[in-house]
């Protein structure tokens, strides 16, 4: 039986989170760039409600200005919402919008199958719906809490 390296599974990692990358819907404005750190952030946030960019930035190892620029694109796009901190006003407080934006909503319904369809190397509709379905199986049995 054929047994997947470390090293194959590292460069799986890395194709899976350029194919994540290609199928998020472009940004308003256009602006690209730094979708990981977004998304590591915005994961962080949601489960650290009323954090700190300097606690985010401690518990992801992201720069600190990475971590600023996350948040950012975050309240731009209505995902997080900031207050200041009562013990230190120069601070803010991070917190999940409870409500849905509507770019929320849009990456959380974002088809990914046009991006899976292209790094195949023999598309077919058999192919894709394999590879989608193997995809979902590793979703529902590796969460990112599995990788703490």
């Amino acid at each position: 039986m054929w047994q997947v390296t470390p090293v194959e599974l590292i460069l799986l990692g890395r194709t899976l989170l350029r194919l994540g990358e290609q199928a998020l819907p472009e940004p308003p404005g256009g602006r690209t760039g730094g979708e990981r750190a977004v998304v590591v952030v915005m994961t962080d946030v949601y489960a650290h409600d009323g954090t700190t960019v300097t606690e985010v930035a401690r518990r992801t190892g992201l720069p600190q200005s990475a971590v600023s620029g996350a948040v950012a694109r975050l309240r731009e796009a209505g995902s997080v919402l900031t207050e200041p901190d009562p013990s230190d006003r120069r601070r803010q407080l991070l917190r999940r919008n409870p409500s849905m934006s509507a770019r929320r909503r849009e990456v959380a319904t974002a088809d990914i199958s046009p991006a899976v369809t292209a790094a195949l190397a023999t598309p077919t509709p058999e192919s894709l719906a394999a590879v989608l379905t193997a995809l979902e199986t590793l979703h529902r049995h590796l969460t990112p809490a599995t990788g703490n």
